[in-house]
């Protein structure tokens, strides 16, 4: 949900007039993240904020009955010329409209405008500036309650995730079957008697299995774990309430005594280029420097490529987390390999950390979550694994 405050206040403070956001059959969602819901649209849909006054909706007439029960005032239009006097007339005189768009693609979670609502956006005198980092501050940023309830989530899914390990280490000593499907469904059966909820199911991966990034066991597909097995299990969930935030870790044990020296190096380089990012934001808060996204990544990048292992670091460092019923929110990605993510890490975003090597017979990702709270900095909410958990 949108906070007006900060949004008038971040537009104001960065020269910008006005945000002006747009959708047409519900292609982008930091309309329906702002306005709370998806609507059924068939015409097209604006909102404009400006830096100083009232918001207000465009709609069509066909459209209009779906906004309602919404907090912002509707403007109806009949006809396309009647919409384009009524949207230049709330942006008379905006020299600069922030609007989601992103220079060269850099940023496609908040490139949703066309090439032609562009065309009509300059034909009216204004410059279209991005509106990454002010969605960051108005829709994507944490509260107090958002706060609290990620360390609750957080609580229950550390424990969640300490049970699964002993799950499977009972079955182990009394040497009963088990596969990575059985484990899944031990957490999802958690989940639910916890009162939590989760977005697609947990990863349970053994050996081979772990070296694949978003590997899902099924009933059908799923390897047994035994004696001398690797395991990787990556798990996520919330309490339900759109104001609440998810909890996303990335744990690794082994189902013996004695860890094999290449899976215990390996995981001493992914725990260093974790801390590495830690660290560097906390360096940054104390000198007062603002990071980017893709800065943040390079961190833990370097760190992994100077130890021989960069081909297989083959996703970002981290992704955006914050209110609403995705585990991956809509604000600043940890990203210079899928993207080149130039968004600010401001007060008041959360992300996870989450580097890996995926090697041919195994694999190793740590994950944590982080939020940069405006009075202490940067906030590690999530349990730190920093030996691999012995199964025997």
């Amino acid at each position: 949900m949108l906070d007006l405050h900060l949004a008038q206040q971040f537009m104001r403070e960065n020269s910008i007039n006005g945000w002006l956001i747009y959708d047409f059959r519900g292609h982008n969602p930091i309309m329906w993240t702002i306005v709370g819901k998806r609507r059924f649209t068939t015409r097209r849909v604006f909102l404009v904020i400006p830096a100083e006054g009232e918001p207000s909706l465009f709609a069509h007439i066909v459209d209009s009955q779906q906004f309602l029960s919404t907090d912002f005032p509707v403007v109806i239009y009949r006809n396309w010329q009647d919409m384009i006097a009524k949207i230049k007339t709330s942006l008379d005189g905006f020299k600069r409209v922030a609007v989601e768009y992103s220079p060269n693609g850099a940023i496609p979670a908040m490139s949703w405008i066309d090439g032609g609502t562009l065309d009509l956006l300059n034909s009216f005198g204004a410059e279209a500036v991005s509106s990454a980092d002010l969605f960051q501050m108005a829709a994507a940023s944490w509260d107090e309650i958002a706060f609290e309830s990620q360390l609750r989530a957080s609580k229950e899914v550390n424990d969640i995730k300490d049970g699964a390990f002993n799950y499977i280490r009972d079955h182990l000593i009394g040497e009963k079957p088990l596969l990575e499907y059985d484990v899944q469904e031990f957490i999802m059966n958690e989940f639910a008697k916890r009162g939590l909820e989760t977005e697609n199911r947990p990863t349970v991966a053994v050996n081979a299995n772990s070296g694949k990034q978003h590997y899902d066991p099924t009933l059908k597909l799923s390897s047994p774990i035994v004696k001398g097995d690797w395991v990787l299990i990556d798990l996520w969930a919330r309490f339900p309430g759109e104001s609440n935030v998810f909890c996303d870790i990335t744990w690794v044990a082994y189902a013996g005594r004695e860890i094999p020296a290449k899976n215990q190096k390996i995981f001493e380089i992914v725990r260093e280029a974790r801390d590495s990012v830690i660290d560097r934001l906390k360096e940054a808060w104390r000198s007062g420097e603002t990071l980017c996204g893709w800065e943040l990544d390079m961190v833990a990048r370097n760190c992994i490529q100077n130890a021989g292992y960069g081909e297989y670091f083959v996703h970002r460092t981290g992704h955006s987390m914050g209110p609403g019923d995705s585990v991956h929110a809509l604000g600043v990605n940890l990203d210079n390999l899928e993207t080149h993510d130039t968004r600010k890490v401001l007060p008041g975003v959360g992300f996870s950390i989450e580097p890996g090597i995926y090697l041919p017979e195994f694999g190793v990702r740590l994950e944590t979550n982080v939020f940069f709270s405006k009075e202490k900095g940067p906030v590690v909410t999530a349990p730190l694994q920093n030996e691999i958990v012995r199964l025997l």
